[in-house]
């Protein structure tokens, strides 16, 4: 096997032949390394010096388009040009925003001219909106059938939000698999996007998102399960409160469910339940919705923090992780 490149594949991914080819930032390297994709080929080339807090805040689904971008392992939605953005030549055209795209491409252009841009991408601006901002504008000048590569992003280049519509909410379409990659489902594939689709079903978690609230997605990982729920709420109001639930039993969502911690993800809190094997989505529907009901009356307190709840904000935090 020859020497691989230490430069990042997302960068790159149209110019190679595929030497150092992954479906996602979380799956194990093809290079042989046993670290992830993300801290290794994956690797953004240089540290930024600095990072942008919420690179999707301003969105009507921004927990949604973070959930994609951390959680989710094959998703959908669509976007829309905005009139009043850098692209506004193509106002009104609608392009599909993917979790992931084969060969870890930024965005690909159909032979129909549809363009598919993919969210599970660094480039290393510091800022993720600016990368798949810079991927989605050099798709729609790229020519039909093609992928998209893009180089570094800069401080003064546009962001997603100053190229697509952001007030309206998205609808997520979740799946078990990769089909979506696939634009002639009789076309016979070439072999480095079949080995990719291959891989990208190996680690594609079975994955829901609630219909009853927000933002909260259901996974089961091997022999566990877990409800992981993406909350829009300023941080230290939501630990407070999600304290306060837990010191009065109250956080759970019914039985043998425990609400074991929390991590940040792209500026947002992500809190996370686990669940007994075989609780399923469909359960956690009625539970989620009445949850919400105490979260936001948990919220609306302002009197002093009891001992008991004070212990409980402490053990939340001391179970905190951050995502980039």
């Amino acid at each position: 096997m020859g020497k691989k490149s230490k430069r990042p594949v997302a960068t790159e991914a149209a110019q190679t032949t595929g030497d150092v080819a992954v479906v996602s930032m979380r799956e194990p390297c093809p290079c042989g390394s046993g670290r992830r994709y993300k801290a290794c080929h994956g690797k953004e080339a240089a540290r930024p010096t600095s990072v942008t807090a919420r690179p999707f805040e301003g969105f009507a689904s921004e927990c949604d388009i973070v959930a994609m971008r951390e959680l989710v392992p094959s998703a959908t939605t669509t976007l829309t040009i905005s009139a009043n953005g850098v692209a506004a030549k193509h106002t009104g055209r609608t392009v599909t925003l993917a979790t992931v795209l084969p060969l870890a491409y930024p965005a690909l252009v159909r032979t129909d001219g549809s363009v598919l841009l993919g969210l599970q991408v660094n480039v290393g601006s510091a800022d993720a909106s600016r990368d798949v901002a810079g991927a989605l504008l050099a798709a729609l000048e790229a020519e039909p059938g093609q992928p998209v590569s893009i180089g570094r992003m800069g401080a003064d280049s546009p962001r997603l939000q100053d190229v697509v519509d952001t007030a309206d909410p998205l609808t997520i379409s979740v799946f078990d698999d990769f089909g979506f990659w696939i634009e002639d489902s009789e076309a016979e594939l070439a072999p480095d996007v079949k080995a990719s689709l291959d891989r990208a079903k190996e680690y594609a978690h079975p994955t829901s998102k609630l219909n009853s609230v927000e933002a909260a997605y259901w996974t089961q990982m091997g022999e566990k399960e877990h409800l992981r729920w993406i909350m829009p709420f300023e941080e230290d109001a939501l630990v407070t409160a999600l304290a306060r639930l837990h010191a009065a039993s109250s956080s759970n969502l019914g039985t043998d469910t425990r609400l074991v911690g929390m991590f940040r993800a792209q500026g947002l809190v992500v809190p996370v339940w686990d669940l007994p094997l075989g609780f399923g989505a469909a359960a956690l529907e009625e539970p989620a919705a009445a949850f919400g009901e105490r979260l936001a009356e948990a919220l609306a307190v302002t009197t002093p923090m009891t001992d008991p709840e004070r212990r409980a904000r402490a053990g939340l935090t001391n179970r905190q992780v951050t995502l980039r």
